[in-house]
């Protein structure tokens, strides 16, 4: 079992205060006057207290963005990619600053995940300023006396919602290429993390007019449910479940406006018998992502371990997982934290209680939290491996967004690949072998967006991140990304062989 961190040294936790929401570059309570409380998972107490939108406050920001967007558009693209990388560096000089916040809302430990999602952040902005000078468009060879040309144009009013999991770098991610291509955005944080969300657009409006970012704190139902159905809304960007993307889904498709998905997953990591090796133990380790509480739509948590290497790769395995440090997610001992909040817990434990109660799943390590001493005082969620399991097992199959993985056994190449695409998810993959071929054909063969092949790390800028299937529709992390995602492709024609006047 995963032990706790010992306290590195004393930290001062300074709760943020929040100045609102911001709506037309202002700092407003919501129209209710209502507002509702951020929990620190790791001491199951509120730390602070935002704005509780609804569909009024929607309108309000909508109203802004469609005022300020139009300015905005006309804007020379250059021009806004150097605001884009004034914002970067404004954000970097806070890094420090936001990473305590993100750990302190949503459990992800300070050290490991923390500090490297505010970087992280930092980089998108960067990125996608330095790419406004590609807002291009071509030429169409239709003859001497016909110019043809594409453009590509902002669509409008962007409307996107956000996750808890990683909040201030898909909201960076969201942000940035809408900005670049000359939208205006309403974003919608997530109720559980909200609080990194609102600083960074207090980072973004010391440099963009105002309504150009308005960014919202409130429920789904009440104020994602008014934001996704805006009659002037003319994008809906959307990351989060599959269950909720279909809903979304529904939603743009009523005002057949275009939409970007970025879903659920349930990622296989295919371990060849050439790869029994520590480094590959590391990389899975990486893959499943229990540095944040496997709380990630990628986490390679289906783990086909061939049947020659299975039992001495689960030893490793159990070993290297053992070691990591469950603890307070600002010390910097830790390397773990906390799940997000109690319905998550209580999910997460249920599925590590089902795969308990099973004959024909044997637990290797870990179980159930603790009931008492310092984890049990936050929703620390142990991490927990289960082994001699089957691809049908519902654990196997369903999206558990916590620290479980299952270690599934197998001999032939056709079966495992099989069993891999056996899934209505397909977001990403991870392939381990030292053939390059036999790495690149079971590559090739894996119905998922991204496939990695001996490695296990995360999205970077410049990669065209997203799913197969039911894990979404659309592209980000790159210059395709914003390209589809948020501009419209515009063909003009003129026709330069007209009679002279007389």
């Amino acid at each position: 079992m995963s032990t706790m961190a010992p306290q590195s040294q004393p930290h001062a936790v300074i709760a943020p205060r929040p100045k609102g929401m911001l709506i037309d570059g202002q700092w407003v309570e919501a129209a209710s006057g209502q507002r509702f409380s951020v929990e620190n998972p790791a001491k199951r107490a509120p730390i602070a207290d935002v704005p509780r939108a609804a569909a009024a406050d929607v309108d309000r920001a909508v109203a802004a963005a469609q005022k300020a967007q139009p300015a905005w558009a006309r804007v020379v693209p250059r021009e806004r990619g150097r605001l884009l990388l004034k914002i970067a560096e404004a954000f970097e000089a806070r890094v420090e600053e936001m990473a305590r916040i993100i750990s302190l809302e949503t459990g992800n430990a300070l050290r490991t995940q923390a500090r490297g999602e505010a970087r992280g952040a930092a980089d998108i902005f960067r990125y996608f300023g330095g790419l406004a000078g590609e807002l291009k468009g071509e030429t169409i060879p239709l003859g001497e006396h016909v110019l043809s040309y594409t453009r590509r144009e902002p669509l409008g009013v962007v409307g996107a919602i956000i996750p808890w999991n990683a909040p201030v770098l898909l909201g960076a991610l969201k942000i940035a290429p809408a900005l670049c291509a000359g939208n205006a955005l309403v974003l919608k944080a997530a109720e559980d993390a909200p609080l990194g969300v609102l600083l960074m657009a207090e980072i973004c409006q010391e440099f963009l007019p105002p309504g150009v970012l308005n960014v919202l704190t409130g429920y789904g139902q009440e104020c994602g449910g008014p934001l996704a159905n805006h009659p002037a809304i003319r994008k809906l960007s959307f990351t989060g479940s599959t269950e909720v993307g279909k809903v979304i889904m529904r939603a743009a498709a009523e005002r057949i406006v275009p939409v970007s998905l970025e879903l659920g997953g349930k990622s296989p990591s295919i371990v060849y018998p050439d790869a029994d090796e520590d480094w590959v133990v590391e990389g899975i380790i990486a893959a499943m992502r229990f540095t944040r509480q496997s709380q990630s739509c990628t986490a390679g948590s289906r783990l086909f371990l061939h049947a020659d290497i299975f039992d001495s790769f689960l030893a490793k395995l159990k070993a290297k997982t053992s070691a990591l440090k469950l603890g307070d997610p600002l010390d910097e001992a830790s390397d773990i934290g906390t799940i997000i909040n109690n319905k998550q817990f209580t999910k997460v434990c249920k599925y590590v209680e089902e795969g308990l109660g099973r004959a024909d799943a044997r637990l290797v390590m870990g179980g159930l939290p603790p009931k008492s001493g310092p984890l049990s005082e936050g929703y620390f969620a142990v991490p927990t491996i289960f082994a001699d399991t089957s691809n049908d097992w519902r654990l196997a199959r369903e999206e558990i967004f916590g620290p479980v993985l299952v270690a599934i056994r197998w001999t032939d190449e056709a079966e495992v690949i099989r069993m891999a695409n056996d899934s209505h998810y397909g977001l990403a993959a991870y392939v381990w072998t030292h053939d390059i071929g036999t790495a690149l054909r079971t590559a090739h063969a894996i119905e998922s967006g991204w496939v990695q092949v001996n490695q296990g790390l995360g999205q970077s800028p410049g990669h065209s991140y997203g799913g197969y299937k039911q894990s979404g529709i659309g592209r980000e992390f790159s210059l395709e990304g914003m390209l589809d995602s948020f501009t419209q492709r515009k063909n003009v024609t003129v026709n330069l062989n007209t009679p002279r006047r007389a």
